[in-house]
C-alpha cells in the first residue's frame, strides 16, 4: 500500500505563496542530498529484502489456505484475500527498487499499471482489515443475530464487491501517471502524475484525500469493534479457539496499524501543505516533511511482509498445516520432530472450524 508521491515531485517549492526561502536553504540541499542517498543505497536493498521474504511467505500461506480439504474459516477468507493483496503489491517491488537507483525505465505503460497496483492495494487492505473487525464483533457480540450474515458465500461476495470498487477508485490513475523528468535539474524520468496536466495535479491530490479518509475510517471502525469486542469477552465465557482467533485478528490488525499509521500522518501533513491549509512553510520544514513521509513509506512496505509470520506464530492451527505442507515438499529431517508436537488436539480442531 502506498502513494504515488515521491520526493522528485515537490515542484510547489517554488511557489511564494506556500514557501520563504531564506537561511534554511544549504539545510533544505542537505536534507535532499541525504535522501538522494536513501534512494539509491537503502531503498533498493530494502525492497529486495522484503520481495523475497513476503513473495515466500504469502505465497506458502497462500498455499496452506488452498490445500485440499482444508476448510476455511471466515476470517481465513479474509486473509486469503489480503495475502493476494500483499502479492500484488510485492510484484511492484522490483520496479520501485531500480527506479529509486536509475529512475524510471520501464515505460509508460509499466508506470500505469503499478500505479493501479498500488492504489488498490492501498484501498484494499485496510478495507480488508476492517471487515475482519466487523466479523470477530459480529461473532463475539452478536453470535447468534449475525450467523446468516457469517456465510462463506458472502464472505466471498464482499471480498469480490470490494476488489471491484476498489479498482474503480484506482482507474483514474491508468488515465492520469505518465513518464516524465521529474526535476528540472535533473534527466531522469520519473512516473507521476502528469498527463492532462492541471486535471492529473487534481487527481493526486483527491487520490490522496480518498487514502486518508479509507485508512483512517477503516482505524476507526477497528477500533470501535475491538473495543466492543473485549468488552464482550470480559463479561462472558468464551472458548480457548474463539478467544486465539481473537488475538491473532487484534495482533494483524495492531501490526498494520504500527505500521502505516505513521505514513499515514505524515502524508496528511503533506496534503495539507500542498493543498495550502498549513501556510507560511519554509523550505527546510517542507524537506523534512519529504523525508519523513519517505521513511515511513518505508515502514509501511514491511508490513505487506508480516501477516504471515504474524500467522504462523500465533495462530495454532495454521502452524500445524505449515508444518505439514513443509513435511510433504521434503522436509522431513527438520519438520518430523515440529509435526509430532504441533498436531492441534480434536476439540482444538472442532472448535477452530466455527470462528
Amino acid at each position: 500500500m502506498t502513494s504515488n508521491y515521491t520526493f522528485y515531485e515537490s515542484e510547489d517549492m517554488g511557489d511564494s505563496d506556500n514557501f520563504t526561502y531564506d537561511d534554511n536553504v544549504d539545510a533544505c540541499q542537505t536534507e535532499e542530498k541525504a535522501m538522494q542517498h536513501f534512494h539509491a543505497v537503502f531503498l533498493p536493498v530494502f525492497y529486495s529484502l522484503i520481495f523475497v521474504l513476503g513473495v515466500a511467505g504469502n505465497s506458502l500461506m497462500i498455499a496452506v489456505l488452498l490445500r485440499p480439504r482444508h476448510f476455511l474459516r471466515i476470517t481465513e477468507i479474509y486473509l486469503l484475500h489480503l495475502a493476494l493483496a500483499d502479492l500484488m503489491l510485492l510484484f511492484t517491488f522490483p520496479f520501485e527498487a531500480a527506479d529509486a537507483v536509475t529512475g524510471w525505465m520501464f515505460g509508460t505503460f509499466l508506470c500505469k499499471l503499478t500505479g493501479l497496483m498500488k492504489n488498490i492495494n492501498h484501498l484494499c487492505g485496510s478495507l480488508l482489515l476492517a471487515c475482519i473487525g466487523f466479523d470477530r464483533y459480529l461473532a463475539i457480540v452478536h453470535a447468534i443475530s449475525s450467523m446468516r450474515i457469517r456465510q462463506s458465500k458472502t464472505v466471498h461476495l464482499i471480498c469480490i464487491l470490494l476488489w471491484l470498487v476498489c479498482f474503480l477508485f484506482s482507474v483514474p490513475n491508468v488515465i492520469f501517471l505518465t513518464v516524465s523528468i521529474g526535476d528540472t535539474n535533473s534527466s531522469d524520468l520519473y512516473c507521476l502524475y502528469n498527463d492532462f496536466g492541471i486535471h492529473a495535479n487534481n487527481w493526486d491530490q483527491t487520490n490522496r484525500v480518498l487514502n486518508h479518509l479509507c485508512f483512517f475510517l477503516s482505524l476507526a471502525v477497528m477500533a470501535y469493534c475491538y473495543t466492543a469486542i473485549v468488552g464482550t469477552l470480559y463479561k462472558t465465557q468464551k472458548s480457548h479457539a474463539k478467544r486465539g482467533a481473537i488475538r491473532l485478528a487484534l495482533l494483524i490488525t495492531l501490526v498494520f496499524c504500527l505500521c502505516w499509521l505513521p505514513y499515514n500522518i505524515t502524508l496528511l501533513m503533506n496534503t495539507l501543505a500542498d493543498l495550502q491549509f498549513i501556510a507560511n512553510l519554509n523550505c527546510n520544514y517542507y524537506a523534512s516533511l519529504n523525508s519523513a513521509v519517505e521513511v515511513t513509506k518505508s515502514i509501511g512496505m514491511f508490513h505487506c511482509c508480516l501477516n504471515p509470520f504474524l500467522y504462523a506464530f500465533v495462530g495454532v492451527r495454521f502452524r500445524s498445516e505449515l508444518i505439514q505442507l513443509l513435511y510433504y515438499l521434503g522436509c522431513s529431517r527438520v519438520c518430523l520432530p515440529l509435526r509430532n508436537n504441533n498436531q492441534p488436539s480434536i476439540s482444538e480442531g472442532i472448535n477452530s472450524n466455527t470462528t
